[in-house]
């Protein structure tokens, strides 16, 4: 009795050790578009900086731009998801940053040359190169998973139709979790044509690029600004604010890699100190762990986190 009473005690330690390392996930969730307009329009009163996992927050043992991680990265933060798409050969809709499947997956040669049922056969590799049981994700696979977890700012490869990609966001019913990236204000101008709606993030760094969106017929309302992957002066960061605009810096390149050489610093705290409001990073763990001192110290919350 007394050896199975030991085993058994030792299978409740087992058993709660590893409920113990069961990692915590972090969700954004918004019930429908109103409550998203709300969360990002910029006020003293109404901030809550987030930390944006530039294509979705890969690392060791989690490949970009796959679903696993990007639900590996709500377990550091509640998360905005950027992510791209691409084309298969039969126009399916397939996440995917490289025109070429090499760097990413076990798969050869350009993404457009297989079907979807081709690109199943392949794995997806992290970024040391170290291949995973993942696989390629499709557009719809993502929003459906996307709801109630996280804000989503989904970038299309070059060729990719804004009409085919809001046609889903629609069907999947994600136009409260969804920012359409653009990189011209004729793209933008495009987006809120086909979809009055849905947000958009538009680069903006200079007020000269805000006023050709606003001459476009692009209302503030609807703009999330890419301020660039430099840290600009303050001013821009009162005038977008001042317009209710909250803001997306890119710290992917030489801020990550700034950090990370120096974290003492609080390079990432800083940021949002000085105005950036979201952060578009590749060091997410960093960035995570800074915000939430952040939001501590400033007594930031939301009653869209969980």
């Amino acid at each position: 009795m007394k050896f199975y009473h030991l085993l058994f005690l030792g299978f409740v330690i087992i058993f709660t050790s590893c409920k113990q390392e069961e990692k915590v996930h972090h969700y954004i969730k918004f019930n429908k578009t109103g409550e998203l307009y709300q969360f990002l329009k910029w006020s003293p009163d109404n901030r809550f900086p987030l930390v944006s996992a530039h294509r979705g927050g890969p690392m060791p043992g989690f490949p970009e731009n796959c679903i696993e991680t990007f639900d590996n990265a709500t377990t550091y933060n509640p998360m905005v998801i950027e992510f791209d798409i691409a084309y298969s050969k039969d126009s399916v809709l397939v996440i995917m940053h490289d025109d070429k499947l090499d760097r990413t997956s076990t798969g050869t040669g350009p993404i457009g040359n297989y079907t979807y049922e081709e690109l199943k056969a392949f794995n997806l590799k992290d970024n040391d190169g170290k291949e995973t049981n993942f696989k390629i994700p499709t557009l719809d696979s993502v929003l459906s998973w996307s709801k109630g977890k996280v804000l989503l700012t989904i970038d299309l490869k070059k060729g990719v139709s804004y009409a085919k990609v809001i046609e889903k966001v629609k069907q999947y019913k994600v136009e409260s979790n969804s920012i359409i990236i653009t990189y011209s204000a004729n793209q933008a101008q495009e987006v809120h044509r086909l979809a009055p709606d849905l947000m958009i993030s538009a680069s903006v760094q200079k007020k000269a690029e805000l006023k050709r969106l606003n001459g476009l017929g692009i209302p503030n309302n609807r703009i999330v600004a890419f301020v660039g992957v430099a840290a600009p002066d303050k001013e821009l960061y009162e005038y977008l604010h001042n317009k209710g605009i909250t803001t997306i810096l890119g710290t992917m390149g030489n801020i990550d890699k700034s950090s990370i050489t120096n974290p003492a610093k609080n390079v990432y705290y800083h940021l949002v100190n000085n105005g950036a409001d979201i952060l578009s990073s590749d060091n997410i763990g960093q960035a995570a762990e800074q915000l939430d001192k952040f939001r501590y110290n400033k007594k930031i919350s939301s009653a869209y986190i969980n």
